[in-house]
Order: structure tokens, then sequence, then C-alpha cells
């Protein structure tokens, strides 16, 4: 069992960065692949980031490939989401995920998610 704690949220203006946080209980953290996701209003859930267990392996979607970046330290049982150059249409409630194996592009292969965190990008 996994419990998953999002962090980091707010508001900030356009061109700006935030790194969002996902702390997670659980003494198996580090076998686990994480996902970030973002839900915008009236949209479905996309997947934006994925990384394997050790770090290693990383995915980006388009929509945000060399202006985010996630990170892990399996030592602290957080994963990180760094965001840079923030975008108005980077508005959305951002989900952490974690599950057994490799990341997946499908939200419903996750076993565990966190509450969300919003973020909130003004032009």
């Amino acid at each position: 069992q996994v419990q998953l704690v999002e962090s980091g949220g707010g508001l900030v203006q356009a061109g700006g960065s935030l790194r969002l946080s996902c702390a997670a209980s659980g003494r198996t953290f580090g076998s686990y692949a994480m996902g970030w996701f973002r839900q915008a209003p009236g949209k479905e859930r996309e997947f934006i980031t994925g990384t394997n267990w050790s770090g290693s392996a990383t995915y980006y979607a388009d929509s945000v490939k060399g202006r985010f970046t996630i990170s892990r330290d399996n030592a602290k049982n957080t994963v990180y989401l760094q965001m840079n150059s923030l975008k108005p249409e980077d508005t959305a409630v951002y989900y952490c995920a974690a599950r057994d194996g490799y990341y997946s592009h499908y939200h419903s292969q996750y076993n565990y998610w966190g509450q969300g965190t919003q973020v909130t990008v003004s032009s």
C-alpha cells in the first residue's frame, strides 16, 4: 500500500516556475514507477511525464518536453516535477501516481494516486 501526497502547487505568472513534490508512504516506494498527470476543467486526465523505479528512464509528453523535469529521491520517498517556462495552458490539477512495473501513459493502469494540487498560470 502506498499513499501519495502532492504539494507545491499555486498561482504563478506565465514564464515562471514551480516545483511539485509527491511524498509517498510505504517502504516499497523505490520499486514503483511514477507518473505525473494533469487535468484541466472539462478535459481528460493527461499523462505528462513518467519515470521508472530508479529514475534512469523518463518520458515527457510533447506539451511539456523541454520545460518540465521529473526526478525522484527514493531515499526520501519523493518524486518531483520541476516546471519551468509555465504557460496559461499548463493550468490544471496535477496528480502523481504510482504503479508496479514500468510507467504507463494510461491513468487506469496506476494503482495509487495523490489527491492533486492546483497549478494556475496567469497570463
